[in-house]
């Protein structure tokens, strides 16, 4: 392929601030706002530098029903003009702008909900007054469990603050011409993660996410989410109430799994839909539907984000790393990458493909592109030695004991789309990817028990069928330990 320098009188423009806002449209509440977007099942999560739109665009072509924004920061998007034009791309505001897919576009990108975190009312209000033109409705994002989130005060870390939550979405709820919604983890015990989610509902939010872990359950100390409480906040909550879960689907058989354990209305998958974009597709779609050769995935998602960059059968040329960093899709790729190819990787053989990629840089785009053709090429010659038949992907399937099971993990060819299986954390002990800590080394030397990580007393008495019925991880190989450590590092960046 050949590289030419982008003449700057021709240089798309994809950041034009809107001159006015559309007409105030009617504002709907709870069930009446989710049923007047479709009533979405099936939801791409919020996530740091994840969920951007060349990313949302792919997944709802794998069926995904609504999709929100990466995580933003409330005070730096209402300050910050620099940092609007790398969140959030306008709809053109003249016929000389190039014609190029936007965040919140009605054919491409809705339903829309934009994300912030925030810990003052007043810079999360002029936040959401900016974005609340381009979407459906503004999230709160209180689930972060990183330590970027405890640093910044925001996130899960408000937990302790009730009143400051109350006061963050009441202040949206009242001010804003869309509906607010809110996204928080689970709390000790479920009596307290039910006061909790009334709270939240009582302040305005329209729409409730729960992911079943609690603010401890990260990284190598991930564990498994407790499907136990969301089916309690169900049957607690009053019935009008919109509830989405969150965690615990590596498979497409989870999202149906999910939906009947814990009377959710939606579910919302972050980590599987970053290495399997396929995961929402329906019961009844074939085994290559729902594990898509990873070379035609890598070209399907790469062609959106050319597209988005430089316009629809434009040339694909050399960008000022200036003009680079203003195009969300296109600093997202390495990361989306990394993660679709993780199986790949696993191969020492495939090795170099995985340092090509690391050394390629985003505003030479050209450099991607050939490295998706040498990665066709290796799936190609894979495939001539071992043809894949039905028959195979039917064994592969019965391995689990049949869709939706939980007896083991699927063993996908690695040249498909599948979940990263991260190690339970008393793997994570065993290989020395996670190491305990001062006080709970004391406590084993001085003879008493280790603090209980898992389920509490409560969950564990109702844990039963229903509720937390997770899978049983297989133990990874050594190179797949490795490889998995090296993949978890890019997993801080995925917001809780």
């Amino acid at each position: 392929m050949t590289m030419t320098t982008a003449p700057p009188t021709t240089s798309p423009d994809p950041v034009s601030v809107p001159v006015e806002p559309p007409p105030k449209r009617l504002k709907l509440h709870g069930r009446a706002f989710y049923e007047s977007i479709g009533s979405p099942k099936r939801i791409v999560a919020p996530m740091v530098d994840a969920s951007e739109l060349a990313w949302r665009i792919l997944s709802r072509k794998y069926n995904a029903d609504a999709a929100y924004s990466p995580m933003l920061h409330a005070r730096l998007f209402a300050e910050t003009e620099p940092y609007r034009r790398q969140s959030l791309r306008y709809a053109p505001t003249s016929d000389t702008e190039p014609a190029l897919s936007y965040d919140g576009e009605p054919k491409s990108d809705r339903p829309f909900l934009i994300q912030f975190c925030a810990n003052d009312p007043q810079h999360l209000l002029a936040a959401a007054k900016t974005a609340q033109h381009h979407c459906d409705a503004v999230d709160l994002n209180l689930g972060c469990p990183q330590g970027i989130a405890r640093k910044g005060h925001y996130g899960a870390f408000l937990q302790e603050q009730p009143d400051l939550i109350y006061k963050l979405i009441n202040t949206l709820h009242k001010e804003l011409d869309i509906p607010v919604t809110a996204k928080i983890r689970i709390l000790d015990t479920k009596a307290k993660t039910l006061e909790y989610a009334k709270m939240v509902l009582d302040a305005g939010a329209s729409i409730l996410t729960v992911h079943g872990r609690r603010r401890d359950q990260k990284s190598h100390n991930t564990g498994l989410a407790d499907w136990s409480y969301i089916r309690y906040l169900r049957e607690n909550l009053p019935p009008e109430t919109v509830i989405f879960a969150n965690g615990n689907i590596l498979y497409n058989a989870d999202v149906e799994a999910c939906l009947e354990v814990t009377g959710a209305d939606g579910v919302m998958c972050a980590e599987t839909n970053l290495y399997n974009p396929a995961v929402f597709m329906p019961p009844t779609a074939s085994f290559e539907e729902k594990f898509p050769r990873v070379d035609v995935m890598v070209r399907q998602y790469l062609q959106i984000v050319r597209d988005l960059t430089f316009g629809e059968g434009n040339p694909v040329v050399e960008l000022s790393k200036e003009r680079y960093r203003e195009h969300a899709s296109l600093t997202c790729v390495k990361s989306h990458l990394f993660r679709l190819l993780h199986a790949v990787f696993n191969k020492k053989e495939y090795h170099y493909i995985r340092n090509t990629l690391g050394k390629a840089t985003g505003h030479r785009f050209n450099e991607i592109l050939e490295l998706a053709d040498e990665l066709e090429k290796v799936v190609e010659e894979q495939l001539k030695l071992t043809p894949e038949t039905p028959e195979q992907w039917d064994e592969i399937m019965k391995e689990a004991g049949g869709p939706g099971a939980d007896a083991k993990i699927l063993r996908i060819p690695w040249w498909r789309c599948q979940p990263y299986v991260r190690p339970t954390p008393q793997q994570a002990y065993e290989n020395g990817a996670m190491q305990k800590s001062k006080k709970e080394l004391n406590a084993a030397s001085k003879g008493s028990k280790e603090p209980k990580r898992e389920l509490d007393a409560e969950s564990a008495a109702s844990d039963s069928k229903e509720g937390t019925k997770r899978q049983k991880v297989e133990e990874p190989q050594s190179e797949q330990i490795k490889a998995n450590d090296q993949l978890a590092s890019l997993e801080s960046n995925v917001s809780g």
